[in-house]
């Protein structure tokens, strides 16, 4: 398996110390450097950036892991306002980071490269403590040009290198913006690291997982050599940094903690499955692996390189082989419904996502299979409400807007169709691009008024903004 590149980024740069650390009051000058409008703003605007170019991981069993994980550790985090996104970039290298407005993003090469869930777990720890500091906020009030024109020049380029794995995109903004952005990340960085640390701790995971975490890219900048992008250069991961972490721990005493989880396992197989490229290799590099360990990680990983290559039937002998041992897990259940309905068993694939549903409610992974099968079958009409009203929940995923107008295509829901393409490329900040699907919609809606006043409304809406830019 290959191995990109460590980026790590201004937001996400990721190092510890034990310093002094003057922390701002609560009511300080801090909270009025932007304005929570503005902040809106700014998370809206990088937003759009990181949706229009990166490259995302739409899988909705990862998503759903990963949130759980971050609103678990939010609990006993400093973070006030807990109303995340969780961003999945699909990239293999090693990366995290935190934006305004609460959003989090994961590089799947970040389950890559953590051993196990309290190394993974350290790493949101420290992007948690990014938004509970404010220091998107305390950097742009310490910059000598404080205006939102500003902030909004920086969070693009920070959102197009991020989603373009390119540091260099963001050195080409103005030289006071990278000044202000090196001081970010040397200054706020320790701050990060100290309460991620003590989150870390507070819940449950085990202290050495930060220290294992440095150690794991301290190994990766020597397997690149150096050839190392210069950016990263400016964040060294030391040996005393290492050493700095796992003091921190000896200090707590053996007090243990949470090492790993099942279902982390399962993730990490999952995403090691995808990455081999091309798929056939994945096979070959699982069955290798059970050769040595049949462990539920390489089973598992086994039954995805085999879904991977249209191998179903192999593919749900091994997930069954799991179930044996794990009934009642979520994501072995959600798997062996995927590759049902991969497989073309809808049916099956039907009684089982409904009978999981009964236990678990509304759950993400399943509500979206089950929409996908029902499709499927070519019951549109209820794969399209069980979508509706999964987006009342998830109304800024673009790929869920993406899927419902597909499946209103199929069910030759036209205006439908039109109105969802709209949503969908307002949150890919392609306004004019919205603006036309509206209007193709409004056309098809002249004898229904309700819907042609809300659909007008949001034409104005979108006018209105547009005018605001020119």
């Amino acid at each position: 398996m290959s191995k990109g590149i460590i980026t790590l980024f201004l937001l996400s740069n990721f190092a510890l110390a034990q310093v002094d650390i003057e922390l701002p009051e609560l009511g300080d000058r801090v909270s009025g450097a932007i304005s929570e409008a503005e902040v809106e703003l700014l998370s809206e605007q990088f937003l759009q950036q990181v949706y229009s170019q990166a490259a995302l991981i739409v899988d909705p069993i990862i998503q759903e892991y990963s949130e759980l994980l971050l609103y678990r550790l939010s609990e006993t985090s400093l973070v006030n306002d807990r109303n995340f996104t969780v961003l999945l970039i699909d990239d293999p290298s090693l990366n995290a980071f935190a934006a305004p407005g609460g959003i989090v993003g994961i590089n799947g090469g970040l389950f890559l490269n953590a051993d196990n869930e309290s190394q993974f777990a350290s790493v949101l720890c420290h992007e948690l403590a990014h938004l509970s500091q404010r220091h998107f906020q305390r950097n742009v009030l310490r910059s000598q040009d404080r205006n939102l024109a500003s902030a909004l020049i920086l969070v693009s380029s920070i959102a197009v290198a991020i989603a373009t794995n390119n540091p260099g995109a963001f050195i080409a903004g103005p030289a006071l913006l990278q000044q202000q952005a090196l001081r970010y990340s040397r200054a706020f960085e320790r701050e990060a690291d100290r309460f991620g640390f003590e989150n870390c701790v507070a819940s449950g995971y085990d202290p050495k997982a930060m220290g294992e975490m440095f150690e794991n890219m301290v190994a990766l900048r020597r397997f690149y050599g150096d050839n190392i992008p210069e950016f990263l250069l400016t964040h060294p991961i030391s040996s005393t940094r290492v050493s700095d972490a796992f003091n921190a721990a000896d200090q707590l005493g053996d007090i243990g903690g949470i090492r790993n989880s099942i279902d982390y396992r399962l993730i990490k197989a999952r995403l090691e499955a995808d990455y081999e490229e091309p798929s056939i290799n994945a096979i070959r590099i699982f069955e290798n692996k059970l050769s040595k360990n049949e462990n539920i990680e390489n089973i598992f990983g086994y039954s995805k390189a085999l879904s991977l290559n249209g191998r179903f039937d192999e593919s749900l002998l091994q997930i069954d082989k799991l179930l044996d041992l794990f009934p009642k897990n979520l994501i072995l259940n959600t798997s062996k419904i995927e590759i049902l309905r991969e497989s073309k068993e809808y049916d099956q694939a039907l009684l089982q996502v409904n009978k999981q549903l009964e236990v678990s409610p509304k759950n993400f992974p399943l509500t979206i299979e089950k929409t996908k099968i029902l499709r499927g079958l070519r019951k549109t009409i209820a794969a399209e409400e069980i979508l509706r009203d999964t987006l009342l929940r998830r109304n800024s995923d673009p790929s869920l807007w993406f899927l419902l107008s597909e499946i209103q295509k199929d069910n030759l829901n036209v205006a439908g169709y039109h109105q969802s393409r709209a949503e969908y490329f307002i949150l890919l900040g392609q306004n004019e691009r919205a603006l036309n699907e509206l209007q193709f919609a409004l056309k098809l809606s002249q004898d229904n008024f309700q819907t042609f006043e809300i659909i007008m409304t949001k034409i104005n809406g979108l006018r209105e903004k547009l005018n605001k830019r020119i």
